[in-house]
């Protein structure tokens, strides 16, 4: 239904991911991964990389393809039927190549950015710290200069790949003193340093992602490593959240079609009191709601890829997407398993599986009460006619005129 906005190209990288999604993605690694008997899916991002389907965005000199957002949603799309986990490592080269093609320096690039995307090398972030969820700016992870090494100390949770990723991109405050956008810088941290995996979190769904909690006790990291200028990490944290949330949404997309799909079709065989219980209005009407509120948030999705490419100011289109996204997803994967009644409740289809999936949507990359904030800044700097200022980080969207006390 979408094609017409898609180019030739951006048609045919979706058609390549949609064919490896069928032809090389085994049942048997998602039921693994569900029932925990799998860390992390390393053998699929390694396929994926020597298909060269990883970091579609970058550079063909660093292994991407050259292509764009729009391509990139589509395929992430496509991924999403199989649910948040096998998502997530789809998307975590896109997120963490942003921050290396944009800020790294030729060294981190050929060193990590290239073997990340041909699948040789998992990669992870830490954001996420025990004080504080979305208080980013109030990380308490410190890095201190010594000789030509930096000493990390401090802990991150949350991490996906905390089992399982070879280097970690990871926040830490190089500048207590300063104000908190200009506090802090960004490393990159292999496992090797001493990467400490303290806890491995038993999750509702998500399952097989070796999410956990990290820590850094005087972890030596080369100066080398760090990306981007010191003290820069606001500005590098304010573009990624850009891939972070966009991968969201095109991701929600794609279990919520996946779950439509099954129920849609379950419809058109389950017969109750005499005929198909697609011919009740009660049953029909939610397929309805659930096709509009998809063709929806697509188009959303899309409009907010296409204003990435063209190098606009997205930030309220982004967080739009990712909050109507996930929004949607959670309400379609809840249709869906209404459709079903009973059977749906149960492990024989899989969408009790992609409702547990669904549900960490709404709260990861920045909760959606925080996508609420953003929308509405940015909507009254529009109506004011306020031009975009010249550092423009996330908390200012938080609380403009109280830096200091951001989610005290």
């Amino acid at each position: 239904m979408f094609d017409f906005l898609l180019s030739d190209s951006e048609r045919s990288f979706r058609d390549e991911v949609r064919a490896f999604v069928k032809d090389r993605v085994p049942q048997s690694l998602i039921r693994d991964m569900d029932a925990e008997k799998v860390t992390y899916p390393r053998d699929f991002v390694r396929a994926l990389g020597e298909a060269n389907l990883l970091g579609c965005r970058f550079p063909r000199e660093w292994g991407g393809r050259g292509l764009n957002w729009v391509a990139e949603m589509a395929a992430l799309e496509e991924v999403g039927v199989l649910g948040t986990a096998l998502g997530c490592a789809f998307a975590m080269p896109s997120i963490v190549g942003e921050a290396l093609a944009r800020f790294g320096t030729d060294r981190q690039r050929e060193t990590y950015l290239r073997p990340i995307l041909a699948g040789r090398l998992v990669s992870a972030e830490g954001l996420t710290e025990p004080r504080g969820g979305s208080d980013f700016f109030g990380a308490t992870t410190t890095a201190v200069r010594d000789g030509d090494s930096y000493v990390l100390n401090g802990a991150k949770r949350f991490v996906v790949g905390a089992e399982g990723a070879d280097v970690f991109l990871i926040y830490a405050k190089t500048d207590p003193k300063a104000p908190p956008h200009k506090s802090i810088s960004l490393f990159l941290v292999e496992r090797g340093m001493g990467v400490e995996v303290k806890h491995v979190y038993g999750l509702m769904g998500t399952r097989g992602g070796g999410t956990g909690r990290i820590v850094f006790r005087d972890v030596r990291v080369p100066a080398e490593n760090l990306v981007g200028p010191l003290h820069a990490g606001g500005e590098i944290f304010n573009s990624m959240m850009v891939p972070e949330r966009m991968t969201s949404a095109g991701g929600a997309l794609g279990a919520a079609r996946a779950a439509l799909e099954v129920a849609a079709r379950y419809s058109c065989r389950r017969r109750a009191f005499g005929k198909t219980i697609r011919e009740f209005e009660g049953v029909s009407f939610r397929i309805a709601d659930s096709v509009a509120a998809l063709d929806a948030g697509r188009g959303l999705a899309y409009a907010a890829a296409r204003a990435c490419d063209a190098g606009l100011d997205a930030r309220r289109l982004v967080s739009e997407a990712k909050k109507i996204c996930t929004e949607t997803g959670w309400t379609v994967v809840n249709h869906a398993m209404q459709v079903m009644g009973g059977i749906g409740y149960t492990s024989v289809y899989p969408i009790e599986r992609l409702l547990r999936d669904a549900r960490l949507a709404l709260i990861w990359t920045g909760t959606n009460e925080i996508m609420d904030l953003l929308i509405q800044h940015e909507y009254y700097r529009e109506l004011s006619g306020e031009r975009p200022p010249a550092r423009d980080v996330e908390q200012d969207a938080v609380a403009p005129a109280e830096e200091e006390k951001v989610f005290e």
